[in-house]
């Protein structure tokens, strides 16, 4: 009887194609054939199909449609395509994909896997594993054998191939388990009201454990800024003047859009010619275009960034460069609507034949949204101008060249320990030509390089390195820059296809020149270093103590990157070994990149790794002990780039909680997770490449999504070492156990416990917390609570003060997140084990 109950049990949570693989079967032969092929569906994106058959006429596709290999050559979308796929075994037992990639490239793309589940990084043109001759014959007699088998009544071409039914049976399971997980983790709250139907609120005690505590990371929470959805120019770079240099460019758009050029954002008035714009006698070699006006009676107007937005009694700096031919006189510097109302206006004289810097300082009369600026010569002669610019005097921190500041201070109210910077693929660029090269981005900024933004528009460079370090200062959070790994961003579309291309080897040497010099420009001596030199001149003398440094992001992992990164790192590591390199592991959570960057950050022992994934709220709900099972004695992780996605892609209660749930489990781990920030960071409504994103804004609102408030809890409530607690539910059922999450932190700065909690389920959770183990000093303690719908995107946190004693009963809203800090200590901690840890 008690067989039969806990067969029945396994029957009710494994699948059975799992559980039968628990049992020898003796009705299957011996072998069997595989067909292996590509379809042209989906514009030839859906990889390599497998079906199998016992006679070689009766076909049965595993799947069907699913992708047991995917291209991995060129972009996303145009390219990751797959054609006419050969599988070979070779005499060790290795199976070798080979395929060709597009109708335009002659190339021969090349993997190996041992079972044709889980494949090796992609290499192309030629095989890197196994026998080269060997494998190059048999793809030259396959390649002439193709059949034409009927699979679900579709004709398609591909390979025969004779197996072991064990081969056939391990991919069948494999598929099975891969759907599986599908559903499991494509599990969310528009479920809830069926899998929770008879659901009642859930009693639940919390009893603390400090005596088993652990040392975690303090640098947790920080924050990822990369310029995607205009989230630079335009956005929290403080410039109000659109395309203040003219250096616009079709190509910023790949030429789709002919209007993007030198005189976007530009118009001129009072003239029956076109804007003039020139490249004879530029300011500086990097900045090539700039605006001829024949004055008087012209006007050059910029529209800014869809309005200039003024408030009134604030200053704002105009500046400009110019010359002119002639005398020159007086200039006219006007803020106005399309009706002609003013809002601020200004006038300097210009003179001389040289290119001069010209500022005033005009305050907005009136209040407006959607002021233009009108520049008007009063004298007759040619006029020359370049970096046009008008900047609110109140940037955040009062600095120059500043940046809004009511979105930086958004970003500063999360309490962000570090901040990474400036990507994200703008870090890789779209080709070797579009890389960002961090030199390029710091000196005056007439001489700084603009360039295209791989996400589809300009970068002027105005917010460039030094802008980013001394926002790091100004915060209080470690600057944590990332540069590329010698080769372009994998999604690349320019100089080759995706990351099939690197900086040249005879070019690495200057390369890692430009590595090292930049951890000397932020640290060096001003006095004794070419590079400290430099930065003191720029206006910071004192170093920026760099301490991290990315190499890489979410690249492909292939040999072309592997020897440059490889070179990269060591070199870093061997002037440097003080700095806290941090290697690229791919943009997922599982794969050949992940897996690969891996192994190559295992034999270069580096201290920490990157991973980037975006899943689904069920993935986060099903994966707890992602981080649990990591080696402590290997590469520390940083989680860079995540977020929880639905479909439609919200930003609301739920994936908030989702998130809040995660990084309860990551708190949890925070003796291998050393830092996190969540992904994309900022996006101006109207011009967003990607969704969701934590912060949303416009000219004159910020808007902080739901998610945002999850990140600001975890950032202003973080400990440095965790406490071991157990939850205990009354209702024991895996789906509701899986739902309510704890994490109980202590902060040594302030002498508080902080106890987060995480509910989404559809019922309040009546929780009794044990708290006579912490030896509280007062009852004070302060209480915050998100909640919401799940669908919910406008919630706000809740924060009450309240009293407690050694029990503290307290009501876990349906779909909330809570957390409560308790304010002090009776005594410097209540275990001697604890107090002589945080005194090392």
């Amino acid at each position: 009887m008690k067989k039969l109950i806990l067969l029945l049990f396994l029957v009710t949570i494994i699948p059975s194609a799992l559980i039968a693989g628990v049992y020898n079967t003796h009705n299957e032969p011996d072998s069997a054939y595989i067909f292996t092929y590509a379809t042209n569906k989906a514009n030839n994106h859906n990889g390599l199909h497998i079906a199998w058959s016992i006679d070689g006429k009766n076909w049965h596709a595993i799947g069907p449609e699913y992708s047991f290999l995917k291209s991995d050559f060129g972009r996303w979308g145009s390219q990751k395509r797959m054609f006419s796929p050969v599988v070979i075994q070779d005499k060790d037992g290795l199976w070798h994909c080979l395929f060709t990639v597009n109708e335009e490239v002659g190339v021969i793309a090349h993997t190996s896997s041992k079972d044709m589940l889980t494949w090796r990084p992609q290499s192309y043109n030629y095989p890197t594993d196994g026998n080269r001759t060997e494998i190059e014959m048999s793809y030259k007699r396959k390649i002439s054998e193709r059949n034409l088998v009927t699979i679900s009544g579709e004709e398609q071409e591909g390979i025969i191939t004779r197996v072991s039914w064990k081969v056939i049976d391990t991919l069948i399971k494999g598929v099975q388990l891969a759907e599986y997980k599908n559903r499991l983790f494509g599990e969310n709250s528009s479920q809830d009201i069926t899998r929770f139907a008879n659901l009642k609120p859930v009693e639940a005690t919390l009893t603390i454990h400090p005596e088993q505590s652990k040392f975690i990371s303090d640098m947790l929470i920080g924050i990822f800024f990369e310029d995607i959805n205009y989230a630079a120019d335009g956005g929290i770079y403080a410039e109000l003047i659109q395309n203040r240099d003219f250096e616009y460019s079709p190509a910023d758009k790949e030429g789709h859009d002919k209007t993007w050029n030198s005189k976007k954002a530009w118009t001129l008035k009072g003239s029956t010619t076109p804007l003039a714009i020139d490249t004879v006698a530029p300011i500086h070699p990097n900045n090539k275009h700039y605006a001829v006006l024949n004055g008087p009676s012209v006007q050059l107007v910029n529209e800014g960034w869809e309005g200039i937005p003024l408030k009134k009694g604030e200053k704002y700096i105009f500046s400009m460069f110019s010359r002119v031919d002639g005398k020159g006189g007086k200039f006219l510097v006007t803020l106005k609507d399309k009706d002609g109302k003013v809002y601020g206006e200004g006038a300097l004289n210009i003179s001389g034949n040289d290119w001069k810097k010209r500022e005033i300082v005009i305050t907005a009369k009136e209040t407006t949204d959607h002021a233009s600026l009108e520049l008007a010569p009063v004298f007759a002669g040619t006029v020359y101008l370049d970096m046009i610019s008008l900047f609110p005097q109140n940037t955040f921190k009062g600095r120059k060249n500043g940046l809004r500041a009511d979105l930086a201070q958004t970003l500063a109210d999360m309490n962000p320990r570090f901040v990474r910077f400036p990507g994200g693929c703008v870090a890789h660029g779209d080709g070797l030509g579009n890389m960002y090269r961090w030199k390029n981005t710091i000196g005056p900024l007439e001489s700084r390089v603009p360039q295209r933004n791989l996400w589809g528009y300009h970068q002027t460079a105005g917010l460039g390195y030094y802008e980013y370090f001394q926002f790091c200062e100004d915060i209080g959070a470690e600057p944590l820059p990332v540069l590329p790994a010698g080769v372009p961003c994998q999604n690349s579309g320019t100089g080759g296809h995706g990351q099939q291309c690197g900086i040249p080897m005879e070019h690495m040497d200057e390369y890692i020149q430009e590595v090292l010099d930049l951890i000397e420009w932020a640290n060096g001596d001003a006095k004794k270093t070419v590079w400290g030199k430099k930065r003191a001149e720029a206006g910071h003398p004192k170093p920026f103590n760099l301490k991290y440094l990315g190499i890489g992001n979410e690249d492909l992992i292939s040999d072309v990157f592997e020897e440059r990164y490889a070179m990269i790192c060591n070199a870093v590591r061997q002037k440097y070994p003080d700095i806290i390199v941090i290697g690229t592991v791919g943009p997922f959570w599982e794969g050949s990149d992940y897996e690969e960057g891996w192994r190559i950050a295992t034999d270069l022992k580096l201290p920490m790794v990157d991973e980037h994934y975006y899943n689904s709220p069920g993935w986060y709900i099903h994966n707890q002990d992602f981080y649990d099972r990591y080696d402590r004695n290997k590469s520390k992780v940083y989680l860079g780039e995540y977020a929880a996605h639905l479909p439609g892609r919200p930003n609301n209660i739920e994936t908030a909680l989702a998130e809040a749930l995660h990084l309860a489990n990551v708190e949890r781990n925070g003796d291998v997770v050393s830092l996190t920030s969540y992904a994309p960071l900022l996006a101006k409504e109207g011009h967003t490449q990607w969704n969701p994103d934590l912060i949303y804004f416009n000219n004159t609102e910020v808007k902080p999504t739901v998610g945002y408030y999850v990140q600001q809890l975890y950032g202003q409530n973080a400990g440095n070492e965790y406490l071991s607690s157990s939850l205990e539910l009354s209702e024991r059922r895996g789906d509701v156990q899986k739902r309510v999450v704890s994490s109980v932190v202590y902060d040594s700065q302030t002498g508080n416990y902080i106890i987060k909690l995480v509910n989404m389920l559809p019922v309040p959770v009546n929780t009794t917390i044990d708290l006579s183990p912490l030896h509280l000093l007062t009852d004070n303690a302060v209480l915050t609570v998100l909640s919401g719908r799940p669908d919910d995107k406008t919630a706000k946190p809740v924060t009450s003060d309240i009293t407690v004693g050694e029990e503290l009963k307290q009501e876990l809203p349906a779909y909330s997140f809570t957390v409560i800090r308790l304010k002090e200590l009776k005594q410097e901690l209540p275990y001697s084990f604890t107090k002589i840890r945080l005194k090392k």
